[in-house]
């Protein structure tokens, strides 16, 4: 495959994570949506570092994996902590979270 399939293909995984975190309020999906743009950056860094023949964005690359591990496990913690307290997991029933809260 050439460089450039990968890149369309970055763009349309990121793209995809981009209208599912707009268009969508379970906080499931919006996860999934962020570890998929997440993943085309990764995607993206590992095709400039094998196109430029420079190993250090393989290297950005497995240290992003590593922080996106991490990420993971503090999402899906505050999803099980917020679901346990709510019983939902859409985002719009969540008015703790935000800054002016509404008043009912």
């Amino acid at each position: 495959m050439t460089p450039d399939m990968f890149f369309l293909l970055a763009s349309l995984l990121f793209s995809i994570g981009l209208v599912g975190l707009i268009s969508r309020r379970n906080l499931f999906i919006l996860y999934m949506s962020i570890e998929l743009m997440l993943s085309s950056i990764n995607l993206l860094l590992a095709t400039f570092s094998k196109v430029l023949g420079d190993p250090s964005g393989s290297v950005i690359a497995l240290l992003m994996i590593a922080v996106i591990a991490a990420e993971a496990a503090l999402f899906l913690a505050m999803i099980i902590h917020l679901y346990r307290n709510n019983r939902t997991v859409d985002s719009d029933n969540f008015i703790e979270l935000r800054e002016d809260k509404v008043n009912d």
